[in-house]
């Protein structure tokens, strides 16, 4: 099976996100006339992909502290380098830090023969 739509964007090989590793930035194409690009990472937990706007619930900054560095050092929380705020890698939900209760705005994500695929979203 290919993408789930000629819609959907390719992100990278699926062997590329290591449960609990490095995530994968990309930037998803303006939705319409007058929208912006919007930055998108996708990291590997629980087995699957999880994808999210690279956008911190309390202050829109991008979660990572170097390019792909997305989790905390147990490699079980996504961790924003600016705020602190650590977010559930599967839920997006913020269980700590100053946004305790708001949570990351998910983008659609697929896997499929052997690669990662995200989907446009309506802003």
């Amino acid at each position: 099976m290919t993408a789930p739509s000629p819609a959907w964007q390719r992100v990278c090989d699926s062997a590329a996100l290591v449960e609990g590793g490095d995530g994968q930035r990309t930037t998803l194409p303006p939705s319409g006339p007058g929208a912006e690009a919007l930055p998108v990472f996708v990291v590997r937990y629980d087995g699957g992909p999880h994808a999210w706007l690279n956008r911190c619930a309390h202050v829109a900054m991008e979660l990572d502290w170097l390019p792909g560095k997305f989790f905390d050092s147990s490699g079980l929380y996504l961790i924003c380098a600016t705020h602190g705020a650590t977010y559930e890698p599967d839920t997006g939900r913020c269980v700590g830090g100053p946004c305790r209760g708001a949570a990351l705005e998910p983008v659609p994500v697929s896997e499929h023969d052997g690669a990662v695929w995200i989907a446009p979203i309506s802003r």
